[in-house]
């Protein structure tokens, strides 16, 4: 929010400084971000008139002027197309800083001819956009006199940072009340003068919207000028709109904009020689299009707010007018547009179109309902002040608003909440120097202004009382001193989580962090996209529903950096999912994802995609992490929908309680979020992981024997289609005493292998406990692991 000091002060009686003000907006929370002074920038530019131009002899475009600046004469070559004799201009002389080219000026030669300075244009000066010409000043204007004096540029502007909170001061006038209630002078009361107008208009104004979308627009004003003469608008109107930023366009639409940043009161002008028909406030209809004031079409996709005629839409409401009916300097009837329009539907056109501006920025906001009548008003006298006419009745729609807030305040929750022991009469006249009404004894019933929106509860009043007291009057007071080493703070649930980060960051992959919400399209490819989960005011149109997985965070996230040259990725991220709104639907889940090759290219190894294995192997290290028993799981060929149905699996701890799913992801799923295979992920439902039986989270000394443990293999055939799983199981409890490890080395099919069998090669670890293995001893368990083996999954020995 940019304003100038003499803005301000057209509404804040002050003596203060300007380093003064500063300090203060930063004390009471509308943080400073810049503060420019033109003049300084511009101090050495002096007025100067052109004596005389000739042609130059060597270019058709240049001319050669004699420039004084009353105290020496000077040559100049210009190749404006207004640089002529008579006329007085602005002077940069060498040495001179040109912020607008961002150069010092220096003599030098153009075309053979010298040329000393430059005469300059508004671009080059970064007073405007207009570069066609060099800058035409009045024929009064005092040659010698520095240009910032004669153009009264010593005039500083402040650029605020404003909170989402805080849309009353997204107007001078609402932040010099909040300075006047800091103490840094008395604020003027604005200045409103009714005009019941001269006639009734031919034009009305209605709203036509839906039950169900009612607050899409709740007021609509308007108002009928005629015999109104537009064209540029007066020096100091514009001096204060380029001061901002803005670009003049004309006296109409200024003063729209003007009484936008002046008040924070948004309006829109029609010419109503243009318009077909009345004004009606309604829901766009999917395909309708329209050209607005920024040259661009829009279609709307359903459910837009716009103004309309009888042609069709001519504005989306509170967001941008449209072309074919907007103002020119041959305009002479206009109607002068009021409304409210609802500050989420307004936010929601404005991110679906891309159309970011000072109207949206407010009424997304929440704009002062009660000021739609003053600002109508005030607007109708800048316009009738600056281009005649006459104006017409006000011509409405809607009912006003019954605003009647209320909050309840005790003066002694400012000391427990802010810790600021300040007498009840203190605080009650700061809320009535910001505007509250403050009714009855301790305890207040405080009455909030139509511009304080965000103001909900009592936190809010004493924040108030804080913020204008000063925060830097808060004493301080220091914690009581703790000799005590500090146990450790980590729930069993945040501990599970560092665990499993630091697990999956050992094994290579690397941590994301992603939003917790998604497209709602997106959250139905993975089981979500439930109504009941979908985002009441999102931050984009893009993440408007909660997410159900995190894989498809994870899945763009990779393929991103695929698209910037990553041959592999691996990606994880630890966070909850929402399967539901119950208090059981919320998860907190371990989910990775790997992307393209595995590994990177080596001479000693070949590099290979990612596969089911690779994720199966990351789920159990994550388990394993967080002690889940990863010897006693079971693997199940169901997975959810959005993993390939021969290509993934779930990680079960008995039947029902699912651990973990992984798995390669669907091709479907890969094509409707773009993104290149192969693709394999896995999640562990960290919540559904039985805590261990061992209490403590400190890991013992690892137990050594001092025996030489005995590694054998076995080679078993068995039938196809029986899990290997089984049979490590079953080799695994053949006896639990002495057998430490199992694992596959090697699996076949083909030449020598019955036909419907496959020969599966393991191995086995055996561990002596108290002393050193016998033959016997070994053949003794060896037997016992093929008794097991052809128990379980009927597996013998290959022969």
């Amino acid at each position: 929010m940019k304003f100038s000091l003499s803005w301000l002060k057209d509404y804040l009686e002050t003596d203060a400084s300007l380093e003064e003000i500063v300090a203060k907006l930063n004390a009471i929370g509308l943080e400073v971000d810049t503060v420019e002074n033109p003049a300084e920038k511009l101090a050495p530019f002096t007025v100067a008139e052109v004596l005389s131009a000739e042609k130059h002899p060597d270019a058709d475009k240049l001319r050669i002027c004699k420039v004084s600046n009353g105290s020496e004469e000077m040559q100049i070559v210009c190749g404006a197309p207004n640089a002529r004799a008579g006329i007085k201009v602005v002077l940069g002389r060498p040495g001179d800083y040109v912020p607008g080219l961002d150069v010092t000026l220096k003599k030098a030669k153009i075309r053979g001819v010298e040329s000393i300075g430059m005469m300059c244009s508004a671009k080059e000066l970064e007073l405007g956009d207009d570069h066609d010409g060099i800058i035409e000043l009045p024929e009064d204007a005092p040659v010698g006199t520095p240009y910032v004096d004669y153009a009264k540029l010593d005039d500083p502007v402040i650029d605020i940072e404003i909170t989402p909170n805080r849309q009353d001061c997204l107007g001078v006038y609402g932040i010099a009340r909040d300075l006047a209630a800091a103490g840094l002078g008395t604020l003027k009361v604005l200045q409103v003068e009714k005009n019941d107008g001269t006639f009734e208009s031919d034009v009305k104004v209605s709203i036509d919207l839906p039950e169900e979308a009612k607050s899409a627009c709740t007021q609509f004003l308007g108002r009928r000028f005629k015999g109104v003469k537009n064209g540029p608008s007066p020096k100091w109107l514009q001096d204060r709109l380029k001061a901002i930023g803005l670009r003049p366009i004309s006296k109409l639409v200024d003063v729209t904009n003007y009484i936008t940043h002046d008040l924070g009161r948004p309006l829109h002008v029609y010419d109503a020689g243009k318009l077909n028909g009345d004004l009606k406030a309604r829901l766009a209809e999917a395909g309708e299009k329209f050209t607005a004031l920024d040259d661009k079409e829009y279609t709307a996709k359903g459910g837009e707010t716009v103004i309309a005629d009888a042609s069709g839409p001519q504005g989306f409401g509170g967001i941008i007018g449209g072309l074919d009916t907007g103002c020119s300097d041959d305009t002479t009837d206009v109607v002068l547009e009021a409304a409210l329009f609802d500050p989420k539907r307004t936010a929601f056109t404005g991110r679906d179109h891309g159309l970011i501006t000072d109207a949206r920025y407010r009424f997304e906001r929440g704009v002062d309902e009660l000021f739609i009548r003053d600002g109508m008003e005030i607007a109708t006298k800048m316009i009738l002040d600056l281009c005649g006419g006459e104006v017409s009745h006000v011509f409405e729609a809607g009912s006003d608003t019954n605003w009647n807030k209320t909050v309840p305040f005790r003066s002694e929750r400012v000391k427990t909440l802010g810790g600021l022991d300040l007498p009840a009469s203190e605080s009650v006249a700061i809320l009535e120097k910001l505007g509250f009404q403050v009714e009855g004894t301790d305890p207040y019933t405080v009455h909030v202004p139509s511009w304080r929106v965000d103001v909900e509860g009592e936190p809010d009043i004493v924040e108030e009382v804080l913020r204008i007291h000063g925060l830097d009057n808060i004493p301080s007071t220091p914690l009581p001193a703790n000799d005590h080493k500090a146990g450790s703070t980590l729930s069993p649930r945040q501990k599970r989580a560092r665990a499993v980060k630091r697990e999956l960051a050992a094994v290579g992959m690397h941590e994301a962090v992603t939003w917790s919400f998604m497209k709602q399209e997106e959250a139905t490819l993975f089981g979500g996209g439930s109504e009941r989960l979908m985002v009441d005011n999102p931050i984009s149109s893009e993440l408007d529903c909660m997410r159900p997985s995190i894989l498809p965070n994870l899945m763009q996230a990779g393929q991103r950096n695929r698209d910037r040259g990553a041959d592999g990725v691996s990606l994880f991220e630890v966070g909850p999912i929402y399967l539901d709104d119950t208090e059981t639907g919320q998860l907190l889940v371990a989910t990775g994802l790997r992307a393209g090759q595995s590994g990177d290219r080596h001479w000693a190894t070949a590099v290979k995609p990612v596969d089911v294995f690779d994720a199966k192997r990351d789920a159990l290290a994550a388990l394993a992490a967080v002690g889940a028993p990863t010897g006693n799981l079971q693997v199940f060929d169901e997975a959810p929908a959005y993993y390939h149905p021969g290509r993934s699996g779930t990680l079960r701890l008995g039947p029902k309680n699912i651990l973990a799913s992984f798995g390669e992801l669907h091709p479907k799923v890969l094509k409707a979020l773009d993104v290149d295979g192969p693709v394999v992920g896995f999640e562990v439902y960290l919540d559904r992981v039985p805590a261990p039986k061992k209490k403590g989270a400190a890991k013992g000394a690892l137990s050594v024997s001092n025996l030489q443990s005995v590694e054998r293999d076995f080679a078993f055939l068995m039938d196809r289609d029986v899990k290997v799983e089984n049979l490590i199981r079953a080799v695994r409890g053949a006896d639990k005493a002495f057998i430490a490890d199992v694992g596959i080395f090697d699996v076949y099919e083909g030449k020598g292998v019955p036909e419907g069998q496959k020969s599966i090669a393991v191995y086995v670890q055996l561990e002596p406990k108290d002393e050193t293995f016998t033959d016997k001893h070994i053949e003794e368990i060896s037997d016992k692991i093929c008794g097991a083996a052809e128990k379980a999954v009927g597996a013998v020995l290959r022969g």
